[in-house]
């Protein structure tokens, strides 16, 4: 059965929810690995390493922010621009390679068979997301809006600060009533702050290897191991068939 990670929002669940956004790096694909790959392969020459410690603090951040927190926590003789280049440089050759994680195809597809409407709210860039994307088919065309707040002007301070979910609540063809009707899927402590701040409901998968603090993980509605444990009926969805 699911962790409940608060018994007093037990009542919550059942409330039903009428749109759900979706986190994707590390949580819909496995591009929180191939960061860590790329970041890796900046550090190296420096003799520094990146590792879980320091990664769980910036995944989901704005590209800028987190190059900056990196630069500064490892003390690299790096301006943002020169990390964001050298990131760049890795697009093609490794973000490429994303798949699927279990269970992400199965809950989209049974999501848009019962009309529940969906958004993806991710730290990406355009170019970062085309990279990671389109050797995926058409998969990402489910969800509308797609909010790629690494570059988008009207978020204007990204996760773990709400705007983000907010700005995709925003951008429904059909708005929810209130933000509490938005269930959000995140892998990141700085998602769920980001989607808790909105005033939504949060379910968080985290990284197998994190080995999180529960203080970077207390704040979500419920913490699962895969999307694959997710019952849909705990938040008033059609149950799986």
């Amino acid at each position: 059965m699911p962790l409940l990670l608060h018994k007093r929002m037990n009542k919550n669940m059942q409330e039903k929810v009428t749109h759900v956004i979706f986190d994707m790096d590390g949580l819909l694909i496995n591009s929180e690995d191939l960061y860590s790959e790329a970041f890796q392969n900046i550090l190296t020459p420096f003799d520094k390493t990146y590792d879980w410690s320091l990664k769980m603090h910036i995944m989901g951040m704005k590209p800028d922010v987190a190059a900056q927190y990196v630069i500064d926590k490892l003390d690299l003789p790096l301006t943002v621009g020169e990390w964001k280049n050298k990131l760049g440089e890795q697009l093609k050759t490794i973000f490429s390679q994303t798949q699927f994680l279990p269970g992400a195809e199965k809950l989209i597809a049974h999501l848009k068979k019962h009309n529940i409407p969906i958004a993806l709210c991710s730290g990406s860039s355009k170019a970062a997301f085309e990279a990671k994307t389109n050797h995926l088919g058409d998969f990402f065309n489910a969800f509308d809006p797609r909010v790629l707040c690494g570059d988008d002007s009207e978020v204007k301070h990204g996760k773990p600060h709400p705007d983000a979910y907010l700005v995709t609540m925003k951008r429904f063809k059909n708005q929810p009533v209130k933000s509490s009707d938005c269930l959000v899927f995140e892998d990141a402590p700085n998602g769920v702050k980001s989607a808790i701040g909105a005033n939504m409901r949060c379910v968080m998968i985290p990284h197998p290897k994190a080995n999180m603090p529960e203080s970077l993980t207390k704040d979500a509605t419920l913490i699962l191991p895969s999307l694959l444990d997710f019952e849909p009926e705990l938040f008033g969805l059609p149950p799986f068939e």
